[in-house]
Formats: structure tokens, C-alpha cells, sequence
């Protein structure tokens, strides 16, 4: 053993590593990507690793590879899920041979993500056996004991972590890689009365999955990370962890206030932590639940013995609050359990420690607060306020609202189907990406935006309904590949007008640059041969495919009018490297002799590094930002822009325009 400080994906990473985990897959999306980015790092030499083309596939490799006895661990976001949700509802009913772990990570807030939807319900639902870690060292260790659970009842196991404890860090005892567990696959065994689902099977598995799901209630009531907090003496002990750590959630029946209080407190996650550094004096029972499907019923009912009330601190969804009521309800106990259901604790958003603290103390109807949830919530937003007021304080971060960075591809993409398509009836459908920051203005170029590869599918729908829109749909090369492809085929088999728009910048961006089909690396490093997608395009029969280099102003703007006049379904690949990926050889410069202060390079391309001189009349560049992509200089109407030098890196178009 030793010890290291970990970000939460890292520790459970290393967790995963140390329970001997063989095949990792997934798709990035934060707050996840670290965790299938340090096993790639921290590799043993032992565990094949994959970015998929998406979750649905990396759900069904990992399957595959548990089929044959081997531990896999499959990453992805809560919304991520939502595309592997096929393979692994009917992977259920199939059950597996070796130990596999779903990690989706949710995101309360949300902070990075379309939504707030809370696995655990997912899980429920799915009839997935789902864990809840509450701090990183948890995390490491629940893990290790997912992977035992999988393995052990033949089913795949979600593991929820959400932001709090994805991104956290924590210095931890871990495993040196002598000691991590040795798994060696069986290989599959034919066998097509458990591996082909076919109705009668899946009537029979239903009955066995009820059955099995009875039985780990049972089991996760002696579950230690689920506890009953009672006893005054381990205040202390307590207090010390009260981030949450494992050592805490192990406390056992040891808690706050003297034992026979009439109220309690059940909670999950990141919330034990907060409900842990509320307590001090307060005489108050907590229950901290760590499975939160199958719910540990028996440990309940010990919970809520001689309680009169008990309040439910959890986020997203009232799961916990649902299943106690079910629980008082089945077996007639008169105790009132409080949530969100009833306004005691906010319905949305993220929770924290002060208004925790606030819930807490309405619940308890202490003076501290006003007396209510609804006035303790009131009174803990005007304490930050007044905090925040105060001159002692120091002053608030200036917001910064999300921009393409300066010298980004996409600006200059966005910026000339924009100019090129002025004055005609159009709809931008973009897409989850960077390019989803083309909404903001000045380029106001995101009509729509709803889930990855969707923008293809929108534009048809809106073709098919208003014949005379050009309709253009934005998306990605990484979401290209992991969706795009799909309803790609669907607008041209369904005969679809629109005009395609790839924006290729040669890697997955927005979550930390990882490889895909289209860059020709894989996450372990090889190098493979890379997927085009101008044949892909003109496989599913495109005879319009064009690849530009958008930072060539004036071809890029003449390509897109051309493109749109052409009937059917047609593409433009606009290929040029992140800028994040590529280090600028020079920075433009503004002569302020020849500047005649129009703005309209400031006005039209919303460029962070173009900014206003001391005056406030005349651009300039702030070269602590500028790329020298030269975009500000293509578009000046009296050249008073120079000096960039735009990355020739660019790989040139496969022969230009095509017209098969």
C-alpha cells in the first residue's frame, strides 16, 4: 500500500485496477473521462482499454468481454446512458459471467450537461443493482466491491458517482500493483439457453431477477458503507470525517446526539458529507445509504424505529424519500418522512453544505434559520449575499461566459455559412460540442441544440415540414462517428434537402481531447488507420462532399454557396486543428494608422483576443490570446490587420470538391 492524493475518477480508476479489471470501455463526457483516461495511464499492461464510437457500443463491448468471464468496467455521463440504456436493459435479463461495472457519472447542477437526470431512478427502473459512493476513498473502495457483487450474482452493477466526488480529491491508502486481484477469463462457453434472449428466457430471468433483487435488500442491509448513525460518543470521530470519508461511512451504529431522539435524517453521496459537518449537537438519528437499489429494507425499518419524523437530504430525485414512505406505508409505521416531496429540501440543482444546513435546521425548527426549510433556505441565500456584500470579503470572481476560444476552427466555419447564406430562410441545427458555443453571439449560429448527432435528424424534421428553409445541421467529427452516421443515412434514404456541416477539428474537444476513428491513434497509443469520413459520406451515397479549410476566408464562403444550391443531401467538412492541439507561429496586429474604427472585426466575430484600445475607438489584439489564425485579417475592409500566420498543418482536401 501507499498513499497518494487523487482526484475521485482517478481513485476509482486505480479501485477498478486493483479489483483486477480486464477490458475498460466508454465514450468521454465529463465529469467521467478521467476515470478510462488514468486506467490508460496507469495501465499494468494487462487491461485492454478503448474510447468506443459511443456508450451503446462500449456497453456491448464490455459485455462481450464479461460473457467471457473477463471483469470489465464501461464509463460514460448520466446522458450517456441514455444511449447505452438498450444493450443494457435486455443485458439484465442475459445476466454476465465475470464482474461488470457501469460507471455513469451525474451532474447535479447540472454543471456540463443537458441534464439532471439521477441514475439512481435509471437503475430502478432497469432493475440494475446501482452504488453510491460519498467521497473519493469511498469510491476506491466501493468499487472493488461492485466488482465482487457483479460477479458473484451474475449481473451487471451501476456505480454513481456524481461531480462532487468524480472531481474531489482526497489523500488515500491504495494498492501498490503487486497486490491488485488476478483475473484470468474463462472464455466464452457456448451456451445459447442463457446467452440469446428469446421471450421464454426472458420470462424466466424477469422471475429471477425479482427474486435476486429480494435478496440483495437483505444483503445490502448488512452492507457496511450503508449505516445507521446513533451514539454521542462518536461525535467526534465523526467531525474528523466529516468530508465523507470511508473510515466515516464505517463508523457503524456509532453517531450524534443522545439515542432515543424522535427525529432522523436519511441521506446519499456527497450529502452525507454536508449532512455529516451540519450536525454538531444536534440530537439526530442518520441513515446513510449507499445502495440505493435494491434499498436495504431491514436496515430501514431499524433506521426508523421510534422516529417520528425523519428528513430525506439527497439529490437528484426523491428516491430515498420514495422508498422510506413505501417502507412506512408496507409495514404501517406511523412516521412522517419529509424530502423534497414536501418542500423541505429544494426539488433541483445541486445541493450544498449551506443549504443543507438550512434544511436541516427548518426541519429541526431551529431559531438559527427562521424556523421552517422555506425561511432557512431564504435565510442561508441572504447570509452569502451579505457575504458576499461584505467589504471584508474578498471580492466575487468576475463571470466569464462560455466562448469559442480565440483562433477556434469553428468561428471561422460558423461565421461563413453565416455570411454566405445571408438573407435566406434558414435554420442552424447544431449540436453537443464546442460548436454548441456557436449560439452566443455575435455569430448566432445555434437555432437548436438537443443531444449528440440530433441536429441531423431536427433539420429533417424541419425540411420535411418547411420545404423552402435551407435547413443546415452542425456537428462534430467525434459525434460524427458516435451518432452522426445514423441519421445521416436517414436523411438520405428519406430523400432530406440539407446541407451537412462537419467541423473537423481532429479530435474530441470539449472533454479533454481524446482520440476517435477519425484521428488515427487509439488511448493506448497505437496508431491505426484513421476512418474518412468523405468516404463514409460518399459510401452512403453523397455525390456532394466538400472538405475546406475554414480559415481560408473567401473559398470557404464561396463552397457553402455552392454546396446549399445543391438538391438532396449534401456535406461540407470544414477540417482544421483544435487550437488547443496546435501552437501559433505568429499574432495578428492591428495598424492603428490604417484602422478606421468600424468594429466590424470586433462586431462580427466575437474573437476574445480582439478587444478595444485605450480610447475605446480602434481594435487591437490582445496577443496574450491571438492564434494568428488570420480570420480578423481576411474579413478587415481596409487591411489593417497583419501579421498572423494560420496553421498549414491543415490536410488538404481528398481532391478538392467532389461530385461522384
Amino acid at each position: 500500500m501507499h498513499k497518494e492524493f487523487l482526484m475521485g475518477n482517478e481513485a476509482i480508476a486505480l479501485g477498478a485496477l486493483a479489483a483486477g479489471v480486464n477490458l475498460v470501455a466508454g465514450y468521454p463526457g465529463t465529469p467521467s473521462t478521467e476515470v478510462l483516461e488514468t486506467i490508460a495511464k496507469r495501465n499494468p499492461g494487462n487491461v485492454y482499454v478503448e474510447w468506443s464510437i459511443n456508450e451503446k457500443a462500449g456497453m456491448e463491448v464490455a459485455a462481450g468481454a464479461a460473457y467471457a468471464g473477463a471483469r470489465t468496467l464501461v464509463t460514460m455521463k448520466q446522458v450517456g446512458l441514455n444511449v447505452a440504456s438498450d444493450p443494457l436493459m435486455s443485458l439484465e435479463y442475459i445476466g454476465v459471467k465475470g464482474g461488470m461495472v457501469v460507471l455513469v457519472a451525474d451532474d447535479p447542477g447540472p454543471i456540463s450537461s443537458q441534464t439532471e437526470q439521477d441514475t439512481r431512478t435509471f437503475g430502478m427502473f432497469s432493475k440494475v443493482p446501482v452504488f453510491d459512493p460519498c467521497s473519493v476513498s469511498d469510491a476506491y473502495e466501493m468499487i472493488q466491491e461492485a466488482f465482487e457483487v457483479s460477479e458473484k450474482y451474475g449481473t451487471p452493477v451501476i456505480f454513481r458517482a456524481t461531480t462532487r466526488v468524480d472531481h474531489g480529491y482526497e489523500a488515500l491508502d491504495v494498492k501498490d500493483a503487486a497486490e491488485y486481484q488476478k483475473t484470468q477469463p474463462e472464455g466464452f462457453v457456448k451456451d445459447s439457453s442463457r446467452w440469446v434472449i428469446f421471450p421464454r428466457l426472458s420470462v424466466k430471468n424477469h422471475a429471477l431477477i425479482e427474486k435476486r433483487n429480494a435478496e440483495l435488500s437483505d444483503v445490502f442491509s448488512e452492507y457496511a458503507r450503508n449505516v445507521i448513525i446513533r451514539e454521542k460518543e462518536c461525535t467526534a470521530r465523526a467531525a474528523e470525517g466529516s468530508d465523507g470519508t470511508a473510515e466515516t461511512a464505517l463508523v457503524g451504529t456509532a453517531a450524534f446526539g443522545a439515542s432515543g431522539g424522535k427525529k432522523g435524517i436519511a441521506t446519499q453521496g456527497a450529502n452525507f458529507g454536508y449532512v455529516l459537518d451540519s450536525m454538531g449537537e444536534r440530537n439526530v438519528r442518520v441513515l446513510r445509504v449507499a445502495t440505493p437499489f435494491p434499498f436495504p429494507e431491514k436496515l430501514a425499518l431499524e433506521f426508523l424505529d421510534g422516529l417520528e419524523e425523519v428528513l430525506c437530504v439527497e439529490e437528484l430525485d426523491p428516491v430515498i424519500e420514495r422508498a422510506l414512505t413505501y417502507v412506512c406505508g408496507k409495514y404501517g409505521l406511523q412516521v412522517k418522512i419529509r424530502g423534497k416531496k414536501t418542500g423541505d429540501v429544494p426539488l433541483s440543482g445541486e445541493n450544498t453544505l449551506e443549504i443543507v444546513d438550512a434544511a436541516i435546521a427548518g426541519f429541526l425548527k431551529e431559531d438559527a434559520h427562521g424556523g421552517t426549510c422555506e425561511a432557512g433556505l431564504a435565510g442561508a441565500r441572504k447570509d452569502e449575499a451579505s457575504a458576499q456584500a461584505d467589504a471584508t470579503q474578498p471580492p466575487a470572481l468576475p463571470v466569464r461566459p462560455p466562448v469559442l476560444c480565440a483562433g477556434c476552427p469553428h468561428r471561422a466555419s460558423f461565421y461563413a455559412v453565416k455570411v454566405a447564406m445571408k438573407g435566406q430562410k434558414t435554420i442552424y441545427c447544431g449540436d453537443i460540442g464546442c460548436y454548441t458555443l456557436g449560439n452566443a453571439q455575435p455569430l448566432d449560429m445555434c437555432d437548436t441544440c438537443l443531444c449528440m448527432g440530433a441536429g441531423i435528424g431536427i433539420a429533417q424534421g424541419v425540411y420535411h415540414t418547411e420545404p423552402d428553409t435551407k435547413c443546415f445541421a452542425f456537428v462534430g467529427d467525434s459525434t460524427f462517428f458516435a451518432s452522426g452516421i445514423t441519421e445521416t443515412i436517414n436523411a438520405f434514404y428519406n430523400q432530406a434537402d440539407m446541407t451537412l456541416v462537419i467541423l473537423d477539428n481532429s479530435t474530441t474537444a470539449m472533454t479533454g481531447h481524446q482520440p476517435h476513428p477519425g484521428t488515427g491513434r487509439t488511448v493506448m497509443g497505437q496508431v491505426v488507420e484513421k476512418v474518412s469520413m468523405e468516404k463514409v459520406l460518399r459510401a452512403i451515397g453523397l455525390t456532394v462532399v466538400e472538405t475546406v479549410d475554414p480559415l481560408d476566408y473567401k473559398l470557404s464562403v464561396e463552397t457553402v454557396k455552392r454546396v446549399a444550391q445543391e438538391p438532396g443531401v449534401k456535406a461540407i467538412i470544414f477540417r482544421s486543428p483544435c487550437i488547443a492541439l496546435t501552437k501559433p507561429s505568429g499574432h495578428s496586429a492591428v495598424n492603428p494608422e490604417k484602422c478606421i474604427a468600424c468594429g466590424k472585426c470586433i462586431r462580427e466575430l466575437g474573437c476574445p483576443a480582439l478587444i478595444l484600445d485605450a480610447d475605446g475607438k480602434k481594435a487591437k489584439v490582445d496577443t496574450s490570446l491571438c492564434t494568428g489564425c488570420t480570420l480578423c485579417e481576411q474579413i478587415c475592409p481596409v487591411g489593417a490587420i497583419s501579421g498572423g500566420c494560420k496553421n498549414d498543418t491543415v490536410k488538404k482536401p481528398e481532391g478538392g470538391k467532389e461530385h461522384a
